[in-house]
């Protein structure tokens, strides 16, 4: 009996097919387990990326270590910063990360030699009168001045005087002084409804005259001020006001500035104000020199709300890290997009060659049988012609 051509299996070139698919997925395999950890990481940072306070954590637990929490409190320690310093200590404890207890000895020292008495009611002082913080105290002070109109009326005739002088003013500084005297009301009628926006607004303030006030939010703040106060009746107001009489400008502020197109920039400092609220006053400051624009600074708000005293040590280790993706993601996308390859090979590739397996073994089960069949008719026709 003959056999079709179709059950001659060439057993070297199937084996060989086998082989180099088997090799193939190996070499799929091998690769896709050396990226399989960036990638997850990645896609992990992708899902999280819109949770500043999940993505923070993630951050910190693999790079925040004993050594790191130690030189970070030595730095801040040596720039006679001790909140700074107290805010890392708060955050190896949470973290579990030991630290020498000679050291949070300093920490505790600083800390209270920073709230002595004397330094407070300077503090204070010093907040009120130039309306510059730089901690609770004398973030206290400053808003004492700006609730009760003194603080911006202060700042908007400074600079109102050097535009009516012919020198260049700080925009930024008049519009959100002006923007402060016609809300001022506003927080008296609302029984404090509009405290956090009122107090954001003199960190913004505060953080533009010390020079902590980044330099994209500086000029997103500006393009929500071009929209609220109306510049040339500002100045022609601002020309005749002074100390002696308030109440001019008062008027001006309040005439110039629309207070109902303000929206964009009230959601920004009451953000602000979330963020000292929970944090305290640097960490509004870092978080303005840190963020781009009020979106940014919404994420330190919320990070603000989950680290609290903590935030400080969590925005300066991590930088922009604690509150956006630092690798662009369309990076951490490739890493995910080459591991989903590399599985995707690995898989075809294996499940090639069992099924290249399984066929060659049914084939040649098959050309046995076959033969087997043949054999028998052999013998039969065999038998027969002989009988």
């Amino acid at each position: 009996m003959y056999l079709p051509d179709m059950h001659k299996v060439p057993a070297r070139a199937s084996g060989l097919r086998i082989g180099l698919l088997l090799i193939a997925a190996l070499l799929c395999g091998m690769a896709g387990f050396a990226v399989l950890p960036q990638a997850l990481e990645s896609g992990t940072l992708l899902w999280v990326q819109d949770d500043p306070a999940e993505l923070a954590d993630r951050q910190l637990a693999r790079s925040f270590d004993a050594p790191a929490a130690t030189r970070e409190i030595e730095a801040a320690l040596k720039a006679d910063d001790a909140d700074l310093a107290k805010s890392f200590v708060e955050l190896a404890r949470e973290r579990n990360v030991p630290l020498a207890p000679e050291l949070i000895a300093r920490v505790e020292a600083a800390t209270g030699a920073a709230a002595g008495a004397a330094s407070a009611a300077g503090n204070f002082t010093r907040g009120l009168i130039t309306g510059e913080p730089d901690d609770l105290v004398s973030l206290a002070g400053t808003a004492l001045g700006d609730l009760f109109v003194f603080g911006d009326i202060r700042d908007a005739l400074r600079e109102g005087g050097r535009w009516a002088a012919g020198e260049e003013p700080d925009h930024l500084i008049l519009g959100l002084s002006a923007v402060g005297i016609a809300i001022t009301a506003g927080t008296y009628a609302t029984l404090g409804a509009g405290a956090p926006a009122r107090i954001g607004l003199s960190v913004v303030k505060a953080a533009r005259k010390t020079g902590r006030l980044g330099t994209r939010m500086g000029e997103s703040i500006a393009r929500s001020l071009r929209g609220v106060v109306d510049w040339s009746a500002l100045r022609k107001a601002m020309a005749g006001a002074s100390l002696t009489e308030p109440a001019v400008a008062v008027r001006a502020a309040r005439e110039a500035v629309k207070v109902e197109k303000a929206d964009d920039l009230f959601r920004l400092t009451r953000d602000v104000g979330r963020v000292q609220t929970k944090a305290g006053t640097r960490a509004a400051f870092d978080g303005l020199k840190l963020a781009d624009n009020p979106r940014e600074m919404a994420r330190v708000a919320k990070l603000a709300e989950k680290q609290g005293g903590k935030t400080r040590a969590v925005l300066k280790f991590l930088g922009r890290g604690a509150i956006a993706l630092t690798a662009a993601a369309f990076d951490l996308a490739l890493w995910v997009l080459w591991a989903a390859l590399l599985v995707w090979g690995f898989l075809s590739s294996f499940k090639s060659a069992v099924e290249r397996t399984t066929l060659r073994h049914l084939q040649r089960r098959k050309t046995r049988r076959l033969r087997r069949e043949v054999e028998q008719q052999r013998r039969l026709a065999t038998a027969g012609s002989g009988g």
